[in-house]
């Protein structure tokens, strides 16, 4: 009996190291939580844009770095303004091989992904290790090789993302686009005459 508790605390443990134990939280000299402004000599501030469908988000392009063909990092603007929530990276080397290579270290560091990304066809390989840092933050991280789907980068990739910042900024953003509305709402407006009289104001046409 004690021999099957142990094994199964050993059992646990093992499954729980990865998520629990060494969050990363660094990538391509860029780090996670980190004020923006301190990477201001190897980004181009003038590239940055709010993210497609979360506005709070905005992304901004890196200088040339050895190693990487391309790049965006992502930072808050409610919660903790100016602070990275996520880096994707670009490889120089788009090959199968390295990513192979690649994947095989990420595995020696992080132990096996806890979750497969990609497509069945293998056109796009993406495979996913989430972890919780001493923060208690949760970090995912995304390995991606691609060869032809246009609508993913091309090549091979990586994406950090601190989801717990994100959704922080997501929740302060969405209260405040609420207050804003709700003083809008409690302002005396005054009512707009249509033009119409009678039932010709009430009846489409």
């Amino acid at each position: 009996m004690k021999k099957m508790v142990c094994s199964w605390i050993l059992l646990l443990t093992w499954f729980a190291g990865p998520a629990l134990a060494g969050a990363p939280h660094q990538l391509g000299g860029f780090a996670l939580n980190q004020k923006i402004n301190a990477y201001e000599e190897r980004i181009i501030m003038d590239t940055a844009l709010p993210v497609r469908y979360a506005e709070n988000i905005e992304e901004v392009e890196i200088k040339p770095t050895q190693g990487f063909k391309s790049g965006l990092i992502a930072y808050g603007s409610c919660s903790k303004p100016g602070h990275i929530v996520r880096i994707k990276l670009k490889y120089a080397d788009a090959s199968k091989q390295f990513y192979d290579d690649l994947l095989k270290q990420f595995k020696k560091r992080f132990g096996e992904p806890g979750e497969y990304q990609g497509d069945v066809f293998k056109v796009v390989i993406a495979w996913k290790w989430s972890f919780v840092d001493e923060e208690n933050h949760k970090i995912s991280l995304v390995l991606q090789h691609n060869t032809m789907d246009e609508e993913e980068k091309l090549g091979n990739a990586v994406k950090m993302t601190d989801t717990t910042l994100m959704e922080e900024d997501l929740k302060c953003y969405k209260l405040k686009q609420l207050d804003h509305r709700e003083r809008l709402r409690q302002r005396k407006w005054e009512a707009v005459d249509p033009g119409d009289t009678g039932w010709e104001r009430y009846l489409p046409r």
